[in-house]
């Protein structure tokens, strides 16, 4: 593999978040309960690390904000426009799935 320089590094994974967020936009049927079930993290999860993000560079956010930036939209509008209520059997998966430090 060729040497990258951090710069463009940086650039590809920009384009990787934008892309991956998009990806999620577009697939609203996907519900976040299943992407946690599935892979361990969800469109919230994202938000939350973006914001973690901004906030070691010193950029002040807060989560509605950092989640209409993984949306695309307001998380309350995501959510009414497309979150179904989850089976119990997705619930419980769910919360033996959780990392202990989510379940505050």
């Amino acid at each position: 593999m060729a040497e990258i320089d951090a710069n463009t590094a940086q650039q590809l994974e920009a384009a990787v978040f934008r892309r991956l967020a998009g990806h999620l936009r577009a697939n609203p049927q996907v519900q976040n309960i299943d992407l946690m079930n599935l892979a361990g993290f969800c469109r919230n999860c994202l938000s939350n690390w973006y914001r973690d993000a901004a906030q070691e560079k010193g950029i002040e956010m807060s989560k509605d904000e950092s989640r209409e930036i993984v949306y695309g939209m307001a998380y309350a509008q995501w959510k009414e426009k497309h979150q179904s209520e989850a089976s119990p059997d997705k619930r419980a998966r769910f919360e033996e799935a959780r990392p202990p430090e989510d379940r505050d």
